[in-house]
């Protein structure tokens, strides 16, 4: 069975999250883009084993069982998830589990971002992922991160690790390829 539900994106607003015990903000360097924008106004499609869906305000659907859900670019899968309508039946939220779920989408230059975790929970309003448990995102030509908890702006490329316990975020920055040298001329 597939779905549709009309979706919304509100302008952002950094999101910063206060009191962590070990925190890292990589503000990516000029040239990371961030998810295809275009993405937003395509509507969310699904498909899965077991659905019990509501297409009405304030309502939560449940999708069990190869969970693959689409919007644009973007595409969801994982064991289970939970699809989260506001009071104008738009998609506010959607709250993906498995082993793992993930999370990937093509940004405006064709580059591709994945994340894997426990769990993902991907506020559709602001383009926020939120991966926790073993989470990692990886940015094609461009690096990786992993770290307990990793929330990715999709719209600002703008990644928060944070870890629990004694562990550690561990990041890759990636060099940028450089243009090879013109060939040389013979006999010079």
């Amino acid at each position: 069975m597939t779905a549709k539900a009309p979706s919304r994106r509100a302008g952002t607003s950094p999101e910063r999250t206060a009191g962590l015990a070990l925190a890292v903000v990589l503000a990516l360097a000029p040239g990371w883009a961030a998810g295809k924008q275009s993405d937003r106004d395509q509507p969310m499609n699904y498909t899965a084993k077991y659905t019990e869906a509501y297409n009405a305000p304030n309502t939560v659907s449940t999708l069990r069982g190869q969970v693959h859900i689409t919007q644009g670019t973007l595409v969801l899968t994982g064991d289970e998830a939970k699809i989260h309508l506001d009071a104008n039946t738009q998609i506010a939220r959607v709250v993906v589990t498995g082993k793992p779920a993930h999370i990937e989408q093509l940004d405006d230059n064709g580059n591709l971002m994945q994340g894997d975790a426990a769990t993902l929970d991907y506020d559709n309003i602001n383009g926020i992922a939120v991966l926790t448990g073993n989470a990692v995102v990886r940015q094609q030509g461009r690096g990786e991160f992993h770290g307990d908890k990793l929330t990715y702006n999709t719209q600002t490329s703008l990644i928060t690790g944070e870890t629990n316990g004694q562990g550690l975020v561990h990041g890759t920055f990636l060099p940028k390829n450089k243009p090879a040298a013109p060939p040389a001329k013979p006999g010079h």
